[in-house]
């Protein structure tokens, strides 16, 4: 008997068995299924947090002022720190080795409106390097450059949903929006951002498709904001200088939200974020008023989470496949008990022991592999499901696929050996006797 007729042998048996086949393959089906699934929610996550990192640039370091908002000792200090300035940035600039160039942002959230259309939006007061220093890119016009800094021109450049909530299908390179009462011509639209759907472990990564981008000699001379002191004084920010409503905690004009370092190569970062924390520390008095962000260090942080995440959900997957096998076992050691006599038979006729464990290996390594492509098919559909109800980021990628349907061949293969080899070596005397 060679290998063809085993295989059909085992075939048949398994057409004949057709409600038990699948109740076997059942276990197989969910296991990698969820494999799938776990694997996929999981790359989804990581992918959409190196994203968001990749926005804050991984050679950059990130320094962002840190508000106040319960009085104690320590803010009682920060009333001797002058804030997050642009000597800050000069400071860092001068020092600090490596570095390729220093953004500074200012900040403020007001209402941007073209005719009848009205939006809320971020605007960024910076510099010209800004696009470098990030790597963003403009689908139409083009960023402010120099001039328009050194004119304090009133020029802006629109996020994406700014352009769409506020232009529609019009372009707006040319025209007028009136930003916090005051007229800006609009020379660029940025090209759109991600948009995040959570936040990813200490990073704030805000939806920037929002932004509205001027000069920093702009926002610092003829824009006003008001900044809410610990001790419930508030600042007036002008170009022209500060007004206290309580002048017991004053605050420094021209102070910035944010300084980003792009540094040359990421392989100083450790050293130059020491070196941006002592300058900061002696600037400041002591006063830690401001927050350092490293992207890099997130990106490792947010891989090492992510192993482990892979882990855990891996394991579990993989609880539901031992399931699987072992039903796969259980299942071929009935078959074998129920088959006893036709075992028996075929040895009779001249089957060989390895006709007989060819035969039952087959049938187990047959409801695995299908069992697999099953499961494959149903994870695709669950994570599509997850993705489209639960809004979750998914990556269905080749290596689960490849590694969810060999764990099923091969728990096919090591489950479904141990009956096939109980089958091949029963006794064919014993085998025809018995009832």
């Amino acid at each position: 008997m060679n290998l063809d007729e085993s295989v059909r042998i085992g075939m048949t048996g398994i057409l004949v068995h057709r409600i038990r086949s699948v109740l076997t393959a059942l276990g197989i089906i969910f296991g990698v299924a969820a494999v799938i699934a776990m694997m996929s929610i999981g790359e989804g996550a990581r992918l959409e947090a190196l994203e968001q990192i990749r926005l804050m640039g991984v050679n950059n370091i990130i320094i962002r002022t840190r508000e106040q908002t319960v009085q104690t000792f320590e803010n009682a200090k920060a009333n001797f720190s002058p804030g997050l300035t642009a000597l800050d940035a000069d400071a860092i600039t001068q020092v600090c080795p490596g570095v390729k160039t220093v953004v500074p942002h200012w900040e403020k959230t007001t209402p941007a409106q073209h005719n009848a259309d009205k939006v809320e939006v971020k605007l960024i007061g910076t510099t010209p390097e800004f696009l470098s220093c990030y790597g963003y890119q403009m689908s139409a016009g083009r960023f402010f450059d120099q001039s328009h800094m050194a004119d304090q021109a009133n020029v802006c450049v629109l996020g994406g949903d700014v352009k769409n909530k506020l232009f529609h299908f019009e372009q707006p390179i040319g025209q007028s929006v009136k930003i916090d009462d005051q007229w800006f011509s609009i020379i660029g639209v940025m090209a759109r951002q991600l948009a995040p759907s959570k936040k990813v472990d200490n990073l704030e990564v805000r939806n920037l498709n929002v932004d509205v981008y001027i000069p920093l000699t702009t926002a610092q001379s003829k824009l006003v904001r008001y900044k809410s002191q610990s001790n419930g004084a508030n600042v007036r920010f002008t170009g022209g200088g500060i007004s206290v409503s309580n002048n017991k905690n004053p605050r420094p004009k021209m102070e910035l939200d944010q300084i980003t370092v792009k540094l040359v190569s990421e392989d100083r970062i450790d050293e130059t974020t020491d070196i941006i924390e002592r300058i900061l520390a002696r600037r400041h008095f002591g006063v830690a008023d401001y927050d350092i962000i490293v992207p890099e260090a997130l990106v490792q942080q947010s891989q090492k989470t992510q192993q482990i995440f892979n882990v855990v959900m891996g394991a579990i997957a993989s609880i539901s496949l031992l399931v699987g096998g072992i039903g796969i076992m259980n299942i071929m050691l009935a078959s074998v008990l129920e088959r006893t006599k036709e075992i028996g038979i075929r040895r009779a006729v001249g089957a060989t022991r390895v006709d007989v464990l060819t035969q039952f290996l087959f049938e187990a390594l047959f409801i695995s592999v299908v069992g697999g492509i099953i499961g494959i098919i149903i994870g695709w559909l669950l994570t599509s499901a997850i993705t489209l109800y639960a809004g979750w980021p998914t990556v269905v990628s080749l290596p689960a696929v490849i590694l969810a349907f060999t764990v099923s061949a091969a728990v096919g293969v090591g489950f479904g050996y141990y009956p096939a080899k109980k089958a091949a070596g029963q006794n064919p005397i014993e085998s025809l006797h018995y009832e």
